[in-house]
């Protein structure tokens, strides 16, 4: 369906301006295959009347379910399995003597989507029950979409969904068959809780001993970035861990944040990083 370029010119920017993510020209096929079904639902003509009546501000809701089903939720299980592994073998490790004397631990997934990465640390942790016998472990997966955090609440996968990256041995032992869909067990939902969070704004309350946030920031500007991993910092202890997608880096992108240098492919707090940190 054919869009003006006015009309993507104000979604792209309603987009960036709610989310702080950019509707790059390679993305921007997602419009109609993202939309089609909001008009259809709305028994709006054209896409340029959506945006129109968008525009309008007579319904704010409209614009609400555009910029929801605008986001990008790809997300899978175990997703880049060799990054999961450094984190296990090596982050989490580290961290695991660090707080040896609280055996207490703090992990945020940030932009954790329909909630595959935060039930795949916890399936990680659960898998080790001699490692971390003892231990009170806060898993914390947070989205801008309330309705992909609705879906990672209920745990519920369809076929294709449980299928991507979950070996059968872990999906026969931590979730329920519930006709054509997988539950995540009563245990494993209970290890992870999930709330409404967008990266814009400050980020939850309390200090983080591990943050995953993977596959986000490439959709950010260089500016937009910047504020974000400096909201990360501040919610993170001096000595966390902090993991990033396969394709992004802090590198050149914040002064707050430094390459792991026991473990590359991680990432640790700059030690002035208080100095760039936002305030809360």
């Amino acid at each position: 369906m054919e869009i003006s370029d006015g009309a993507v010119r104000i979604l792209a920017g309603l987009l960036e301006a709610r989310t702080g993510q950019q509707l790059a020209i390679g993305r921007r096929w997602r419009i109609d295959t993202a939309l089609r079904p909001l008009i259809a639902k709305h028994d709006i003509p054209t896409l340029d009347d959506l945006v129109h009546r968008i525009v309008s501000g007579r319904n704010a809701a409209l614009a609400d379910e555009a910029i929801e089903a605008l986001l990008n939720h790809e997300t899978f299980f175990y997703r880049d399995l060799n990054a999961f592994r450094l984190l296990d073998e090596q982050g989490l490790e580290r961290m695991r003597a660090a707080r040896a004397g609280t055996r207490r631990l703090r992990i945020w997934s940030a932009g954790c989507s329909t909630g595959q990465e935060a039930y795949t640390i916890a399936m990680m942790i659960a898998e080790r029950p001699d490692r971390w016998r003892g231990w009170t472990i806060d898993i914390l997966g947070t989205d801008l979409s309330p309705t992909a955090i609705e879906r990672a609440k209920e745990g519920r996968y369809s076929q294709f969904e449980i299928q991507r990256g979950l070996p059968v041995a872990q999906m026969l032992r931590r979730f329920d068959q519930d006709g054509g869909y997988w539950q995540a067990s009563p245990l494993l939902r209970q290890a992870v809780r999930f709330r409404v969070h967008n990266l814009l704004t400050p980020p939850p309350v309390g200090l983080f001993d591990v943050v995953l946030c993977r596959n986000v920031l490439l959709y950010f500007s260089p500016d937009v970035r910047t504020l974000v991993f400096s909201r990360i910092a501040s919610a993170m202890q001096a000595d966390a861990v902090l993991m990033l997608g396969a394709g992004e880096t802090a590198m050149g992108q914040t002064d707050a944040f430094v390459s792991d240098f026991e473990a590359r492919g991680l990432y640790r707090k700059r030690i002035d990083a208080s100095s760039v940190a936002v305030l809360r």
